[in-house]
């Protein structure tokens, strides 16, 4: 395989905290690679530093010649004012530079350079760019070229990036989080695009099911150093453990032998010196192994929640638009006690707006919400996320209790819920300004259930967490006596989590549906099924169907369907501008005034114009028979 990418022992630090050290790893044609950490542990400064964003200590970078590269970072950011369409063109690849120097050759009337340019242009289907971009941007839901990118939700924000990387048909992708503020629709297509395309893939996500059915080879930063699984996440995951066990065991060996070891050490310094000196050595080594860190087991975190009685909440006829957005129209639910519901749906559907009418802080049109005595709410939001930067972890979370009653006259400290969230004991005496953006999610996280809420509401808890992360809390509220509602467009965490859905379709159209998200999902592809099979009964019984004879035979007359009266609509104005369009071109041609090339240009087009004309026009004739 030709090689794109390779990574030489490369070392980062910030201070005296090493991120990875000495790690080597390479991309090669056609593979597919995902890259898995806890956060903190640099997964998003190793994409940084490959895209040449960062520097390093030590090491090399080295990609192909000429290789076309795309990087979507985990946050873009456009200048205020752009476009859409201008944001597509704000980016260093090679066709953008390329078209500002046409741009700039045809404002200097250099012919020579104009000429230079041409044959380039063609190779990298410049002329094609901007069209392109607009198909693209169709695909991902973007149809208003002219918003303003200060204007657009996270999500929106997220498409444009997106298709800013994907028009330039790169040869090698990297991508940081490319899943995060994609509601379920756009990022199956991209997982669909992605699994189908021969782009060479780095990517972070923690999106499981988007990196199974993606990636096949999974790199995972642990402990300062790289580990390469040949195989998807499924894969990595029985490999990790047998890693771990492997590890933990040859630690306990080294650490069984080092006792015995210590003590010949300990003697006087006279017997130590007539021993061999590779005994020494070898003891050192050992040392080293034996206090390696021990992956430990998981713990059970059976945690007590407080008393909640049978009344949970209802929605009593409950209202909510804004201007012609209907929210909810006549909604009505009772949940249930110890119910774990799951909210999905696209972006801009109200999940978040339904939450907000929930917990108060929006007000419904009309209607209500009637919430029993006995809940306490625990409240995750999507914009909840702040803190004292000048605090120690721990005593952010210290500040709110003390401790966890797990029941029985059990009780669980602190530091023990941190641990258990995965802050070793030195991230927990770090200054919050030290933490990464995924650790202080994770902080957050843990303020929000210190609190023992008896009902637990968690709007995106996923974005920007970790995979380990996840596994953590998918296991804490699997075992969480109480009551959930989790927003989220993480398909395998829904799946583990809750067993009852509300799917938000758009305009107040709310699916109650009995299941996690992959029945919704087997259940929806089934309906759809069944809905082309009687669309193609309907076709096949309207085919032999005799038709009926037109005025000229009997008097009758075929009339337009809808379908084809909006087609002949569309035609009836598109003749004129097409028309239109070829007159000015001709003009323009012969008004001797256009350069060779651009006169070449300028008749390609009037061609093209041409039959386009002729087949529309054929078309609308077709059509006008029965008007």
């Amino acid at each position: 395989m030709v090689s794109f990418l390779q990574v030489n022992n490369l070392t980062k630090s910030f201070g005296d905290r090493i991120l990875f050290e000495d790690i080597t790893f390479g991309v090669a044609q056609g593979q597919k690679i995902g890259l898995i950490a806890k956060n903190g542990s640099g997964k998003t400064t190793l994409l940084n530093i490959i895209a040449g964003k960062e520097d390093y200590d030590s090491g090399s970078v080295v990609f192909r010649n000429d290789l076309r590269v795309g990087y979507l970072e985990q946050a873009p950011h456009y200048p205020e004012g752009l476009t859409v369409l201008q944001a597509c063109f704000y980016s260093r690849n090679e066709t953008v530079k390329l078209l500002a120097e046409y741009e700039q050759a045809l404002m200097d009337d250099d012919s020579s350079k104009i000429n230079e340019l041409l044959e380039r242009m063609d190779s990298l289907k410049a002329w094609d760019y901007e069209q392109r971009a607009k198909q693209i941007l169709g695909e991902l839901k973007i149809h208003n070229y002219d918003q303003k990118v200060e204007s657009l939700s996270g999500g929106q924000l997220k498409r444009v990036a997106l298709a800013n990387v994907l028009i330039t048909e790169p040869e090698l992708i990297i991508l940081d989080e490319p899943t995060n503020h994609l509601d379920l629709e756009m990022t199956e297509w991209l997982e669909d695009y992605l699994s189908r395309s021969t782009i060479s893939i780095l990517m972070v996500t923690h999106d499981r099911y988007f990196l199974d059915r993606v990636c096949g080879e999974i790199l995972e930063i642990d402990n300062r150093r790289i580990f390469q699984y040949k195989g998807n996440y499924a894969y990595y995951l029985e490999k990790r453990q047998e890693r771990l066990d492997a590890q933990n065991a040859e630690a306990e060996r080294a650490s069984n032998l080092l006792r015995k070891e210590l003590d010949w050490m300990r003697r006087q310094p006279q017997a130590r010196g007539t021993k061999a000196k590779y005994r020494i050595d070898a003891f050192y080594d050992l040392e080293k192994k034996a206090k390696q860190p021990r992956v430990a087991g998981q713990v059970n975190l059976d945690v007590k929640a407080s008393y909640i009685g049978s009344k949970i909440f209802e929605a009593v006829d409950v209202c909510k638009r804004f201007g012609d957005l209907k929210i909810t129209e006549h909604f009505n639910y009772i949940f249930a006690r110890y119910e774990k519901l799951g909210i999905v749906g696209n972006n801009g559907t109200g999940k978040s707006t339904f939450i907000k009418m929930l917990m108060g802080e929006v007000k419904p049109d009309s209607g209500h919400f009637d919430v029993g005595e006995t809940v306490r709410f625990g409240y995750y939001s999507q914009d909840g996320l702040q803190f004292d930067e000048q605090m120690k972890v721990i005593d952010v979370v210290q500040r709110i209790a003390e401790y966890i009653d797990l029941g029985d006259g059990r009780k669980l400290g602190v530091s023990q819920f941190l641990s258990y969230f995965l802050f070793t004991p030195d991230k927990q005496h770090d200054y919050v300004c030290k933490l990464s953006g995924g650790e202080k999610r994770r902080l957050y996280l843990c303020t929000v259930l210190m609190r023992n809420p008896n009902f637990l509401v968690l709007d995106e808890p996923t974005n920007d967490l970790d995979i380990v992360t996840l596994n953590v809390l998918e296991e804490y509220l699997r075992n969480f006596k109480g009551c959930v509602i989790v927003v989220s467009h993480d398909r395998y965490f829904m799946d583990k989590v809750v067993d009852h859905l509300l799917v938000f379709k758009g305009n107040a159209d709310i699916k109650d549906f009995p299941g996690n998200y992959s029945q919704y999902r087997e259940w929806k592809e089934a309906q759809e099924a069944v809905r082309k099979e009687e669309e193609a009964a309907a076709m096949k019984k309207q085919a032999a169907t005799p038709v009926k004879p037109r005025k000229e035979d009997n008097g009758t007359k075929r009339r337009l369907t809808f379908k084809e009266r909006k087609e002949f609509e569309e035609l009836d104005a598109e003749i004129p501008r097409l028309e239109a369009e070829k007159k000015e071109l001709e003009e323009s041609m012969s008004s001797g005034t256009l350069a060779p090339e651009e006169l070449m240009r300028q008749s390609e087009r009037i061609s093209r114009l041409m039959d386009e004309l002729d087949e529309k026009s054929m078309r609308w004739l077709e059509l006008s028979e029965f008007v």
